[in-house]
């Protein structure tokens, strides 16, 4: 019998979640008999993943698989697996030998984000014996709070019975995954949470920004957000429209930009064929264009915040710089090294054309490129490469002319 492949049921699960449907096809799915049941993580490129065990899933319900779906999709929303842990767990994740009670906090955590996600869902579209505020060893928590609340409620918990420290209230390892099967609470895998880089996690929160964004604007067009409830909504908004870190979100750039060139070296030992070929050396790095506005009407102020944070990136990564107004001063371009540093120079005072810039960066292959202006100029040439504009907050509010690149606000 051919094994459950959730792809081929998801449109028809999340037919009346315009929301979660949208979010569903940014987030890829992957049948792993590694897992009991189903748990998301953060691959080392950057994307988020959702594992699922096709036995498990074709056992339950439609109702209990849409369930599972949302109920993974809202740890994203959330920011459970990433960006968002109580200042004592922050480094748990990472530690590869944690302590007891680490290890004993980080369950309480785990618990906590189940319950204050089922109660979105509904225990009636959930698998049997899932977290639940009310029901069994929960009876005496109140529904529809934070994972934050619950968490201090099952810390002291904890401290008022310590005996239970070990008990499966707590959570095991992975849920659904304990070696004595008494993980009966929790349905999904927490195991994966924390196990990437530093960088693979920033990059993920960069893009799972905008795919919340991107389904957020989806379900507003169509009119409905299925089963969101009105503060859930409201929340899911408030998370998107936050002021954006112009400097985390450059960072994040340069980062995606990077790509790796791979050459043979006698130094390293070549894993498939041991001394007899020689091993591979991967060097990393980001050819990155930064197109600076010289015209009049962009301001001084704005330059040296610029320039500030580019000496700060140029410890990733080096840069070519681009001067411009309505021609690039081709005279006036040079390459920023890796860990130098440089201070504000204007070297133009003319109009704005953002296909001067456009064309010269085309023309040299370049793996990204950013432009620093106040966007007064009509809609450029399409980029070979992936371009991002930098400007003031006024004009990301409301730019000169429409386009799906990124526009950033800077605030100095």
């Amino acid at each position: 019998m051919e094994k459950f492949n959730l792809n081929d049921h998801t449109h028809r699960l999340l037919l009346r979640e315009p929301f979660f449907a949208s979010l569903s096809r940014r987030i890829e799915k992957s049948p792993s008999t590694a897992i009991p049941t189903a748990g998301v993580r953060v691959r080392e490129d950057g994307f988020f993943e959702m594992l699922y065990n096709p036995s498990f899933f074709e056992k339950l319900t439609d109702s209990q698989r849409a369930g599972v779906l949302i109920h993974e999709f809202y740890h994203l929303v959330f920011e459970h697996i990433v960006g968002r842990l109580p200042d004592e767990l922050e480094g748990v994740m990472k530690n590869k030998n944690p302590s007891s009670k680490e290890r004993n906090l980080f369950k309480l955590w785990n618990i906590a984000t189940d319950l204050s996600i089922n109660c979105l869902i509904g225990q009636e579209n959930l698998p049997e014996g899932c977290c639940f505020p009310g029901h069994d060893k929960f009876a005496e928590f109140h529904p529809n709070q934070s994972a934050e609340f619950y968490y201090a409620q099952l810390k002291k918990q904890a401290e008022e019975n310590p005996s239970s420290e070990g008990d499966s209230s707590e959570g095991d390892d992975a849920e659904g995954s304990s070696s004595e099967g008494d993980d009966a609470e929790q349905f999904d895998s927490h195991e994966m949470w924390g196990g990437s880089s530093q960088v693979a996690e920033d990059i993920a929160k960069e893009r799972l920004k905008e795919a919340i964004k991107e389904a957020a604007s989806d379900a507003s067009k169509t009119g409905s957000w299925g089963s969101i409830s009105a503060d859930c909504r409201k929340e899911i908004m408030d998370r998107i429209s936050s002021k954006i870190d112009w400097r985390k979100v450059l960072r994040y750039f340069v980062k995606t930009s990077t790509r790796a060139s791979k050459s043979s070296t006698i130094k390293r030992i070549n894993r498939r064929y041991p001394y007899i070929h020689p091993g591979r050396k991967v060097r990393r790095h980001a050819n990155i264009a930064i197109s600076i506005d010289q015209s009049g009407s962009v301001s001084d102020a704005m330059l040296e915040a610029f320039y500030s944070e580019l000496n700060k990136l140029s410890q990733l990564a080096t840069f070519t710089v681009i001067p411009f107004d309505t021609r690039v001063a081709e005279d006036k371009i040079f390459i920023w090294k890796k860990g130098q540093s440089h201070k504000r120079e204007r070297v133009l005072y003319g109009g704005t054309c953002f296909n001067a810039p456009t064309i010269y960066v085309n023309k040299n292959n370049f793996d990204g490129h950013i432009v620093l202006t106040d966007m007064y100029a009509p809609k450029p040439k399409r980029s070979n490469c992936q371009r991002m504009w930098m400007t003031t907050a006024d004009m990301a509010r409301q730019p000169y002319f429409k386009t799906n690149e990124r526009v950033i606000a800077i605030e100095y």
